[in-house]
C-alpha cells in the first residue's frame, strides 16, 4: 500500500470530526437561539440580592432601673410577651397618690353637688319668707287709711320686704355661685374628677408599662441591656425580627430595568439551601432612586475625573409565606433572583392607586381599658348608689 493511499482514512476520520464538531455548533447555536428567543430574552437574572425584613425596636416608654429580662438572642417571642421588667416601686405609689386624689375630689363634688341642692332649698324659703312680708304689708297699708294702725307699723312692714327681696336676692346669688361649679355635670363629668381621672390613667398606665412587651412575634436579636441598668425613656434593648414577614432586595443593574414590571414572577434560589430549594417570589416594585442615591455619602459626579459606572437600582421582592415557613431565612443572606419579564404591559413603577403596604400592632391597645375600670371603682366607692349623681340643671 502507497503512502497516498494510507493518508485517505486519516483525511476522512479528520473531516467526519470537523463535520460533527461542526453540526454540533450549529445545533448549539440553534438551541441557544431557540432557548434566547423564547425564554433568556425574557429573562433578568441578578446574584446581587439579599434577604431583608424589619427589625422592630423594642424600647421603653418610661425611665426606670430593669430588674428581669426574659427572653435573650434567637428565642422566640410571641407578641405581648414580656421582655423586660422595671423596678415598679416608684410607679405604685404614683398610682397610690393620685387614687386618693380621685376619691378626695369625689367627695369634694358630692359636697358641692349636695350645696347646691341646700342652695335650692334656701331660695326657695327666701322666697316663701317675701311672698309673707309683701301680703303683710299689703294688709297694713289698707288698715293704715282707717287708722287702724300707725304709720311706723306700715313703714316696719315695708322695711321686712325690702329686707326679705334682699336676702332673697342674695340667696339667688349664692344659688347661681354653687350651681355654676356643677350644672350640666354628674360627678363623673365634673371637671375637678376629669383631671383626677387623668392622673389616675396617668400614673395606671406609668405602673402597666414597668413591663415591656414584645410588640410583635419573632426572633429576639441585639439585646443590649442588663439587669440592674438604669435605662432612660425611647431606649432600645433589643430587636425583634418577624421572620414570616422577610422579603428580597434585588439590585439590578439600570440596564437590567427596562423590561422589570411590578408583578412579574421570580424564581429565587439561597446559597444556605442550595439549588435544590426554590423560592416562588413576586416583584412588588423599584425603589425611588439607585442605591448610590441614597448611601451616606451620595457620589458627586461633577468632577473632572468622572469615570461611569454602571448603578444598580433596589427591587423588592415578595416572597410566599408557605415556602418561607419551610425554609426559613434569616436576614442579610445572599439570594440569586431570577424575574421572569413576558408580563410587560404593568407600568414599571408603582402606580400611585397601588395598595400599601402597612404593619401594625395591637399589644398597646388595651393599656387604657383596665386604667377605665379602675377609675370606675373608685368613683363607685366613693358615690353611694350608682356611682354617679345626676346632672345639676339651673332652674
Amino acid at each position: 500500500m502507497t503512502q497516498q493511499d494510507t493518508k485517505h482514512p486519516v483525511e476522512r476520520a479528520d473531516k467526519r470530526v470537523a463535520a460533527a464538531l461542526a453540526g454540533a455548533v450549529v445545533l448549539a447555536a440553534a438551541g441557544y437561539g431557540t432557548y434566547w428567543m423564547t425564554a433568556a430574552q425574557y429573562r433578568e437574572v441578578t446574584e446581587d440580592a439579599y434577604v431583608e425584613g424589619n427589625l422592630v425596636q423594642v424600647t421603653t416608654q418610661i425611665a426606670g432601673t430593669v430588674t428581669a429580662i426574659a427572653a435573650d438572642n434567637t428565642d422566640r417571642v410571641a407578641a405581648g410577651q414580656e421582655l423586660v421588667r422595671l423596678n415598679e416601686v416608684d410607679a405604685r405609689l404614683a398610682l397610690e397618690r393620685s387614687e386618693a386624689v380621685l376619691a378626695r375630689t369625689v367627695r369634694q363634688v358630692r359636697a358641692q353637688v349636695a350645696s347646691a341642692s341646700q342652695m335650692d332649698a334656701n331660695v326657695a324659703l327666701r322666697r316663701a319668707e317675701l311672698s309673707k312680708v309683701q301680703a303683710d304689708f299689703d294688709r297694713r297699708s289698707q288698715l293704715v287709711q282707717s287708722g287702724a294702725i300707725s304709720g311706723e307699723d306700715l313703714e316696719h312692714a315695708r322695711e321686712a320686704v325690702r329686707t326679705a327681696r334682699a336676702a332673697l336676692a342674695s340667696s339667688e346669688q349664692q344659688y347661681a355661685a354653687n350651681h355654676a361649679f356643677v350644672d350640666g355635670t354628674s360627678v363623673a363629668s365634673h371637671p375637678d374628677v376629669m383631671g383626677a381621672v387623668a392622673q389616675v390613667k396617668d400614673a395606671y398606665i406609668a405602673t402597666v408599662r414597668t413591663s415591656v412587651p414584645a410588640p410583635i412575634s419573632g426572633m429576639v436579636a441585639r439585646r443590649n441591656v442588663q439587669v440592674g441598668q438604669r435605662v432612660a425613656a425611647g431606649t432600645a434593648l433589643m430587636a425583634i425580627v418577624p421572620m414570616d414577614t422577610v422579603w428580597i432586595t434585588a439590585n439590578f443593574k439600570e440596564s437590567q430595568l427596562r423590561h422589570l414590571r411590578s408583578g412579574q414572577p421570580v424564581l429565587l434560589t439561597a446559597d444556605a439551601y442550595g439549588k435544590d430549594v426554590v423560592y416562588h417570589g413576586t416583584v412588588v416594585g423599584e425603589e425611588a432612586g439607585t442605591g448610590s442615591a441614597f448611601s451616606l455619602m451620595p457620589a458627586q459626579n461633577a468632577t473632572g475625573n468622572w469615570i461611569k459606572v454602571v448603578q444598580r437600582v433596589p427591587v423588592r421582592i415578595a416572597l410566599d409565606p408557605h415556602e418561607v415557613a419551610r425554609h426559613p431565612l434569616q436576614l442579610g443572606l445572599s439570594m440569586r433572583a431570577s424575574v421572569d419579564t413576558h408580563r410587560r404591559d404593568w407600568p414599571r413603577l408603582t402606580p400611585g392607586k397601588a395598595p400599601l403596604q402597612s404593619y401594625r400592632t395591637e399589644v398597646f391597645a388595651r393599656e387604657g381599658n383596665e386604667a377605665d375600670e379602675l377609675v370606675a371603682r373608685i368613683i363607685a366607692a366613693n358615690v353611694p348608689g350608682s356611682g354617679a349623681a345626676p346632672a345639676l340643671v339651673r332652674r
